[in-house]
């Protein structure tokens, strides 16, 4: 270790290494809850879409599909889009798993959830959605589903983790995100094979297709020591 580092270190505080310890323990936690069943299909999107939106019949119906297919659903655990993919899920008899966040809005853990852990910080819940997923489901949402699109697709580009299958649900919405993609391929700022990480639509049987031909893969130690250097960014 270099002196200047030894030197920064012995300025820590107290409150900065309980800051650090309580990073910790929400990410352990949360890596160890994630070990405990084999990879499912998260699913992102508002919380705040009421049960009855037509984003939300499209949550719940593909919820049950995938629980159908033997696929656990895994989601933030709040209501909205996440608790309409649960309730699905649910209803079939599925194993729903809930990786929820306290917030001062919003956030609570959805009725129909089968296992349940709840974050302290959001750089810990999105490394254990990341590492939940063999495929990610994005409905429509807020600053929050756009924060954690982004973060999934800017590891997949630079190879931090694994690609694999990302299916951004209702056409209407996600097409002025697709024209936004297509600017910053205009403007060089990204290369032609990023604009393939993800794909726009409304066939849910094609996402519970794409889980299948995936399987139902445990978590084995080479995939769990791929996200370390994922892990770094989020």
């Amino acid at each position: 270790m270099l002196k200047t580092e030894q030197e920064l270190l012995k300025k820590l505080s107290i409150a900065d290494l309980e800051r650090a310890n309580a990073y910790a323990k929400d990410l352990g936690q949360g890596l160890q809850i994630v070990r405990s069943f084999p990879q499912g299909v998260t699913v992102f999107g508002s919380a705040r879409l009421p049960q009855d939106h037509k984003y939300s019949k499209m949550a719940f119906e593909l919820g049950g599909l995938l629980a159908k297919n033997g696929h656990t659903v895994v989601t933030g655990g709040g209501p909205g889009i996440m608790e309409a993919a649960s309730h699905g899920a649910y209803e079939i008899g599925g194993r729903t798993i809930g990786l929820n966040i306290t917030l001062k809005h919003e956030q609570f853990p959805n009725p129909y959830l089968t296992d349940c852990l709840t974050f302290e910080y959001f750089f810990a819940r999105k490394v254990a959605l990341a590492m939940a997923a063999k495929v990610f489901v994005f409905f429509p949402g807020g600053f929050g589903t756009m924060d954690e699109l982004s973060e999934i697709l800017c590891l997949m580009q630079e190879d931090k983790m694994p690609k694999m299958p990302v299916f951004l649900v209702g056409k209407g919405f996600w097409k002025n995100f697709d024209r936004i993609i297509m600017k910053m391929l205009d403007l060089k700022l990204i290369a032609k094979p990023d604009t393939k990480i993800f794909k726009i639509t409304d066939d849910l049987n094609e996402i519970v297709k794409a889980a299948n031909k995936i399987g139902h893969p445990k978590i084995s130690e080479n995939f769990y020591d791929g996200f370390r250097e994922a892990s770094k960014l989020m």
